[in-house]
């Protein structure tokens, strides 16, 4: 079974920055968050789409 979901650490360093900047992503709807009890996790899926869109962009 894949992974769904990650904490905003291990978010973080997938895209190589802090969790600050996961949670600014987040505010601005670049990540999708989900609430688990009070853990704040994201979907590796919006993690994907998010680091497409920097590739597509830098082409």
């Amino acid at each position: 079974m894949e992974t769904l979901l990650v904490s905003v650490e291990d978010a973080a360093r997938a895209i190589g920055g802090s969790r600050s900047t996961v949670y600014r992503l987040i505010d601005s709807g670049d990540l999708e968050r989900v609430k688990i009890g009070r853990r704040a996790l994201v979907t590796t899926e919006s993690v994907r789409a998010y680091v497409d869109g920097l590739v597509a962009a830098d082409r």
